[in-house]
């Protein structure tokens, strides 16, 4: 049997721009992509899932200034770089004054996720509110080239709720 090898923990070197656990937290009150935060995945060569899942995502309406209100899933296979999760969280709220079609939020969070990650692979979808008797659930997602079939094949198969999780599972 092959013995599984565990890195080490990691150090306060590579955890000092990070910030996290600062005193006081600014909320950014504009679309503010700049405030996302990589770290290093220490296992590049492996392929392992990250689900990250918003419960509480708002948007405004560009035409009406209405607040939309929706669940946001994102699914990532790492490559070199891994989001940092209260970076993220800053950067979803970000949108909170942001007016924007439901489908080009999705898009958005999709294109700054990849440009700061390059992920071997990456979706996001979308489950909005219903406003006015219509729900929309938006399905983005980009790929490396070697993943491209998955990708195709991950397309192909979705359909509203097939990827996401009913929330008692989350809490």
């Amino acid at each position: 049997m092959k013995k599984s090898v565990t890195k080490s923990a990691r150090d306060s070197k590579e955890l000092k721009n990070f910030s996290l656990g600062e005193a006081q937290t600014v909320y950014p009150q504009t679309y503010s992509p700049q405030v996302l935060e990589a770290f290093a995945n220490k296992n590049p060569g492996k392929v392992a899932w990250t689900s990250l899942i918003c419960t509480e995502f708002t948007s405004l309406c560009p035409k009406t200034s209405q607040p939309d209100f929706a669940k946001i899933y994102i699914n990532y296979i790492a490559d070199h770089k891994m989001v940092e999760s209260k970076s993220l969280k800053l950067y979803l709220f970000s949108f909170r004054n942001h007016g924007d079609f439901h489908e080009d939020c999705v898009q958005k969070i999709c294109d700054d996720l990849t440009v700061l990650m390059n992920p071997k692979y990456l979706e996001v979808m979308g489950e909005f509110t219903p406003r006015g008797g219509i729900a929309i659930y938006p399905f983005a997602q980009s790929s490396q080239k070697s993943y491209r079939a998955f990708a195709e094949k991950r397309l192909l198969e979705y359909a509203p709720g097939r990827y996401s999780m009913p929330l008692s599972k989350l809490y």
